[in-house]
């Protein structure tokens, strides 16, 4: 069980929405859930330090059917995807995926999903947690488009680890191993549709399987699960320790509305000469000529460890004064140290500032340092 976190117990009512593996998740012994879109996540199955190993040296399954797809389809299918993603969607052919941020109209973030584009105007918005169904239609609608923007039946599992391939290659053979980065194929395991992702939340190497029939997440489970024992594989849950020493971010915490992409490092995402209209285009035109004001950037604090996530944000001071947040925490097993992100004044993001945080346990020593504190290249997930 986490540190520092007491016991609660969370009552499963029908207003929030089960995902079609959550019976095969309690029935490996899934002991906390979160609500994430509107639906039950697994918090974890044992001790969450227990799980990162076996992320980093076995082979993993999790239920992440939270990740809801928004499917655009129709006339103007492309044209309203490259309207509403800041990035130039020109770039990104049919089999292929990008990671992209949505906007609103004064450059704030909505949402960084993942996006794939499945035919010529055919694209599935792979969602972090927040509303993008709703935003999207109204959209479309206020802007004149004609496309289709609905809920599909997919919900996703990922298979991570170093031992991933193995499994991939047992269910799908090995046609799958030839899959690169951010790439997919359209599948059938025994008759169940899937597609297959070369994409994760790890920074380690793995794969997304997207059950395209919700009334067989159990057999498509099963079947995983059968294929990945030679391999030692369990199911657990989103592991944040990996994810904040890999520098991925999580929508909700690190990044917000009231954040733009320049002041969380997402600037790359951005694509300002593009030609045609986006959302919060010029907005994001003002914000890149003068500067941000504030930044979101790895730190390290220092002292015992502090334990594996935050209860809430603590505040970052500068000469005893709040001057920010830290966003995200966690002590990391094989860095033996406790890391994490801070969103704090421009003036203070140089790297080897020094910074105190507030914790639950007294005023702490930190400094500013570089991000991803592992794998800063991402040579591993791309290997």
């Amino acid at each position: 069980m986490p540190a520092d976190v007491g016991a609660t117990t969370l009552y499963f009512g029908p207003w929030y929405r089960k995902s079609p593996f959550f019976e095969a998740t309690q029935r490996y012994g899934a002991k906390a859930y979160d609500i994430y879109n509107h639906m039950y996540l697994p918090g974890y199955y044992a001790d969450i330090v227990e799980e990162y190993w076996h992320l980093l040296k076995h082979v993993t399954l999790w239920d992440v059917g939270v990740e809801r797809q928004v499917e655009i389809s129709g006339r103007d299918g492309f044209a309203f995807a490259n309207y509403i993603v800041p990035r130039d969607l020109r770039t990104c052919t049919v089999g292929e995926g990008k990671y992209v941020v949505l906007t609103d109209d004064r450059g704030g973030i909505i949402n960084d999903p993942v996006l794939m584009r499945l035919g010529k105007n055919r694209f599935w918005l792979s969602l972090a947690n927040s509303d993008v169904l709703l935003w999207a239609k109204g959209v479309a609608v206020r802007a004149g488009f004609d496309v289709d923007i609905t809920e599909p039946d997919v919900s996703p599992v990922q298979v991570q680890g170093p031992k991933s391939r193995e499994v991939m290659k047992a269910l799908f053979g090995k046609d799958v191993l030839a899959l690169a980065y951010y790439h997919f194929l359209k599948k059938e395991l025994d008759g169940i549709p899937v597609v297959v992702t070369r994409t994760g939340w790890t920074a380690e190497i793995g794969y997304e399987i997207y059950l395209c029939d919700g009334s067989r997440g159990i057999e498509l489970w099963e079947r995983i699960m059968a294929a990945g024992k030679p391999y030692a594989i369990r199911p657990i849950a989103p592991n944040e320790i990996r994810r904040i020493e890999a520098g991925i971010l999580n929508y909700g915490s690190d990044m917000t509305l009231a954040d733009n992409p320049f002041e969380v490092g997402l600037g790359w995402l951005v694509d300002l000469d593009k030609k045609e209209e986006f959302v919060g285009k010029a907005a994001l035109k003002r914000i890149r000529a003068s500067g941000v004001r504030k930044k979101l950037v790895g730190v390290e604090i220092y002292g015992p460890r502090l334990g594996y996530w935050l209860p809430e944000y603590w505040p970052v001071l500068d000469d005893g004064e709040p001057v920010g947040k830290l966003t995200v925490m966690t002590y990391s097993p094989r860095l033996e140290k406790n890391i994490g992100y801070a969103m704090v004044p421009i003036g203070l993001a140089k790297l080897g500032t020094t910074l105190y945080v507030q914790t639950l346990r007294g005023k702490r020593k930190a400094t500013v340092v570089r991000k991803p504190f592992v794998d800063p290249q991402k040579d591993i997930p791309k290997s």
